[in-house]
């Protein structure tokens, strides 16, 4: 017997599937499932009942989405008492609290922090591949050691058998470092990188941004990236044998730290010579499409004088709110003649999808080979130089 999520050919048209998931007889009066991204589109306007599972006649509930088969989402489920959940802000926190993964799942669980339970995560057989996600057996393992600097956390993972006589090493800056080193364990994305030769050895610096100043850092500050700069990349330099070449130097963030990440190869090109952003915030001060407010760094990009520096930017086609101004953001830097690697995937706001896309930067902006998942992904990785 399968074993839920069921996926089916659709009849109509085989690029899709028809994924069905499933919740066990409970005493519950409903669930809502959360599909990454696609549920929040709907919560956003003001309406979750395609989400609401329905009761099958042997007790337990179902729900059956029509994807395409190069989704890859991370998901929960929601059973509740009483009517179902609201829309507000309020109500939606609740349901993140409480929703679960699902009991039928068979592949690894995406962690959460905050004390919030793990996801499951559906990737349809499309999918860009994730060859460098998961811990393996036989790689040769670096360390990551707890730091202070300026101030602020930074954890550092050092690769395996690091040694300054063997430097100065690549360094690769990761911004919301608490959450790829704490609970996405991202050392082990590092070593897998380094064992296959996909990257060079690299100090990793994962400098914590998710606490209540992150609106404010990841937020095209400049005395931020100028911490970053001129404390950060300096002590890494003495302490770990860091390399002080912006060519050697990736600065990489997710939704506003991505953002930030492009603004690092903006304001400070003399240290931040590649920037990886992933699902960036390019709408940045003003959520407004096309309002004149609106896209401050895109338009930098276009009115001042090219940078020495290199992108790789990817975003999800599920996230209506960021896919105008990221492709505003790849046909301006196209424009001006940038080095830009651009990559849609098929997904949303999500690290089920940007932990793969994170190792691909990586590969791509420090190594010399193709990103595992460009081939036959749902947006080919588009090149220029």
């Amino acid at each position: 017997m399968e074993t839920p999520p069921l996926v089916a050919p659709d009849p109509d048209n085989p690029a899709y599937r028809l994924v069905t998931l499933v919740h066990p007889d409970q005493p519950c009066d409903g669930v809502l499932a959360l599909l990454h991204t696609v549920t929040d589109k709907d919560r956003h306007a003001g309406d979750l009942t395609p989400h609401l599972m329905e009761r099958q006649d042997d007790g337990g509930w179902s729900i059956t989405y029509r994807l395409r088969a190069d989704h890859r989402a991370s998901y929960q489920l929601y059973p509740f008492h009483g009517e179902a959940p609201g829309t507000t802000h309020p109500d939606w926190l609740r349901v993140l609290d409480h929703a679960r993964p699902d009991p039928y799942d068979t592949e690894p669980r995406l962690p959460a922090r905050d004390g919030r339970h793990p996801s499951s995560v559906l990737s349809l057989p499309d999918a860009p591949a994730q060859p460098y996600v998961r811990r393996r057996d036989g790689v040769p393992r670096g360390r990551t050691v707890p730091h202070t600097v300026a101030g602020r956390r930074v954890d550092v993972h050092l690769p395996a058998e690091h040694d300054s006589r063997h430097g100065p090493y690549p360094v690769a800056v990761l911004l919301d470092g608490e959450m790829w080193g704490e609970v996405l364990s991202v050392g082990d994305t590092l070593d897998n990188l380094t064992a296959d030769g996909a990257i060079p050895p690299t100090v990793a610096l994962l400098v914590h941004t998710m606490g209540p100043g992150r609106p404010d850092d990841l937020s095209c500050n400049p005395d931020f990236v100028d911490l970053l700069a001129d404390r950060l990349l300096p002590w890494a330099a003495t302490e770990f044998d860091a390399t002080t070449d912006p060519a050697g130097t990736v600065i990489a963030g997710q939704s506003a730290g991505g953002l930030t990440a492009a603004y690092a190869a903006y304001r400070r090109p003399d240290r931040f010579g590649n920037a990886l952003s992933q699902s960036g915030s390019f709408w940045w001060p003003d959520e407004t499409e096309f309002d004149e407010g609106s896209e401050w760094l895109t338009r930098r990009f276009a009115a001042e004088e090219r940078r020495a520096a290199r992108f790789y930017v990817e975003v999800g086609l599920q996230e209506w709110m960021l896919l105008t101004q990221n492709r505003h953001l790849r046909d301006v830097l196209l424009a001006r003649g940038y080095d830009l690697a651009y990559r849609e995937f098929n997904g949303g706001h999500d690290y089920a999808c940007w932990r793969g896309g994170l190792a691909d930067g990586l590969a791509h902006l420090l190594g010399s080979g193709t990103p595992a998942g460009s081939a036959g992904s749902t947006g080919s990785l588009e090149r220029t130089m």
